[in-house]
């Protein structure tokens, strides 16, 4: 019992600390709830289901928010999140003497954040490059696998970008 009354005071402290400092949570969206119409992104590349993975990975970042619904219907929607995969490449780096031992997936997209209400361009980025490297040992299953891996690492760091800069543009938004 004792020590429930010495920590009590240093735990309000702290909360009153961190709560009047304006430190808020990336992560989390606390204004009032919108619909978003995010269509499936157009694939310009010959990888088929890019697009799919992309709406997925997008898909699972954006349920993180409860205020946050994501809508196939435009009517509907409050704003639109469009993009485009406009090329993916797969270039060799690094080389010993006879055969590359690294190679970096290179994903080059578009998108747009716009407000259907107003017809606002809230957010729009015309080119971003995406790059990750992987390893070529262990022959071309394993390679297969390490180039699917390095994929799906640029798809959630592209999502979580869109996320988290979603969240932002709603925030100045509400102010």
């Amino acid at each position: 019992m004792r020590t429930i009354k010495s920590v009590l005071p240093v735990l309000l402290i702290l909360a009153f600390l961190l709560g009047g400092c304006g430190y808020y949570f990336p992560h989390v969206y606390d204004g009032p709830t919108k619909k978003i119409y995010m269509a499936n992104w157009k694939n310009r590349t010959s990888n088929l289901g890019l697009d799919s993975d992309i709406y997925q990975s997008l898909s699972s970042w954006f349920q993180k928010s409860q205020a946050i619904i994501l809508t196939k219907n435009k009517e509907d929607a409050d704003l639109i999140l469009a993009g485009e995969i406009m090329s993916i490449d797969l270039p060799s780096i690094s080389w010993t003497d006879t055969r590359a031992t690294e190679v970096r997936v290179r994903l080059d997209v578009r998108y747009i954040l716009k407000d259907l209400q107003t017809d606002e361009i809230l957010w729009e980025v015309p080119k971003e490059i995406w790059t990750e490297e992987y390893p070529t040992t262990g022959g071309s299953a394993a390679m297969a696998d390490n180039e699917k891996k390095a994929l799906d690492q640029i798809l959630d760091d592209l999502s979580e970008r869109l996320y988290l800069g979603t969240l932002e543009k709603l925030r100045q938004m509400n102010r």
